[in-house]
C-alpha cells in the first residue's frame, strides 16, 4: 500500500486506515475525497503531497462504492447535524 504520510505521529491513523480499507462493505463519499485531496496538497502541510500524486492516491479508491453529493444527501445531512448535535461536513460524511 502506498502510504500518503510518512509522519510518525501518524502512524496508528495510517494502520487504521490500511486496516479499513480491507473492510468488505467499506464506501466513500465525494466529500472524503475531496477532503483527502485538501489536506494532502496544502501548502502549509510540512510534506506536501504533489497534484498528481494525490489524484493517483484517489483514483485507486475510486473501486469503492462513492456516494456522489446530492440534494437529498445535503437535507439529511442538515437533519442528522442538528439531531446528533455534529458538524454538517461530519454529518455528509
Amino acid at each position: 500500500m502506498n502510504v500518503i504520510s510518512s509522519d510518525a505521529a501518524e502512524a496508528e491513523k495510517s494502520a487504521r486506515a490500511a486496516g479499513l480499507l480491507d473492510e468488505p462493505d467499506l464506501a466513500l463519499s465525494v466529500q472524503v475525497l475531496q477532503e483527502f485531496y485538501v489536506q494532502a496538497t496544502r501548502p502549509s502541510r510540512t510534506v506536501a503531497v504533489a497534484h498528481d500524486t494525490a489524484v493517483a492516491f484517489m483514483v485507486t479508491l475510486e473501486r469503492l462504492p462513492i456516494q456522489e453529493l446530492t440534494l437529498t444527501l445535503m437535507h439529511a445531512a442538515l437533519e442528522a447535524g442538528q439531531r446528533w448535535r455534529i458538524s454538517y461536513w461530519d454529518a455528509a460524511i
